[in-house]
């Protein structure tokens, strides 16, 4: 959870176009970030691959109000509400975006090319059927917000008195890398999204990144198999609990339209 899934940017960025508060070109731009390209496959009435345009464009046409995120891991199928064949594909990619009003979804699928230091990067949407339901485990924003801050609490006793959390100079410098990106004004959420909606991804990215530091650098103290199963156990929750959070600051400008509505 070093940087944010292309399917939050999909999902952020196409829920701002399909609300009108961006153009198509900045919607585009904002969603392909670094890569070099996405496209859509397997979209209705097409018969090849379009552009992220033409696919936003089609996707509302064809009813789609609004895209929900869902980020699913082995036994935690977060986000999704089937059918198994769409989940199967979700988790092999560990996300996928989902319409809210049209039963259809995307799953990314990445190509890299190039020499290292030069890496071309191509994304294939997979225009899939989705089933109509509540997507799974999803919490609102004030439970993920709640969730985040008992979830930390927990873990930083415990990898405390195991030494193990996530410090030196690797992590010290990947820390200093997310401010250096955040001081730059990198928009969190897209035009559209509920403030709160903006703290909670930005808490749960932080979360997250201190999760993958801590798993990424060694062990620490933990040098016995008791006291990294113990480290285990306390960054499980927490890895857990910060991909929910992420999910429903994504999903709130849905969330928000139904509740209006």
């Amino acid at each position: 959870m070093l940087s944010e899934p292309r399917s939050g940017r999909l999902a952020a960025w196409g829920n701002a176009l399909l609300a009108g508060l961006v153009s198509p070109d900045d919607a585009v731009s904002a969603i392909v970030g670094e890569d070099a390209v996405h496209r859509v496959e397997g979209l209705p009435g097409e018969s090849a691959p379009v552009g992220l345009t033409l696919a936003l464009g089609r996707l509302r046409g064809l009813g789609a109000a609004g895209l929900r995120v869902a980020l699913p891991a082995p036994g935690h199928p977060l986000g999704l509400s089937g059918p198994p064949e769409f989940n199967a594909r979700a988790l092999e990619a560990e996300e996928a975006v989902v319409c809210h009003g049209a039963a259809l979804g995307l799953v990314p699928e990445v190509y890299e090319a190039g020499p290292e230091g030069d890496v071309h990067v191509e994304v294939v949407w997979h225009c899939l059927a989705v089933r109509e339901a509540p997507p799974a485990d999803v919490p609102s924003l004030g439970e993920a917000e709640r969730e985040l801050a008992e979830a930390l609490r927990e873990a930083t006793e415990v990898l405390t008195r195991l030494d193990v959390a996530a410090s030196g100079p690797v992590a010290e410098a990947a820390l200093e890398a997310y401010r250096a990106r955040a001081e730059r004004g990198r928009e969190v959420l897209a035009p559209g999204y509920p403030p709160r909606a903006v703290r909670v991804l930005e808490l749960a990215q932080r979360v997250g990144l201190l999760v993958s530091l801590a798993y990424d650098h060694g062990h620490g103290g933990a040098v016995s198999a008791s006291e990294m199963a113990a480290r285990g156990a306390a960054l499980r929750p927490v890895e857990r609990t910060a991909r929910r959070a992420q999910v429903a600051a994504y999903n709130a400008y849905v969330e928000e339209r139904e509740r209006n509505t």
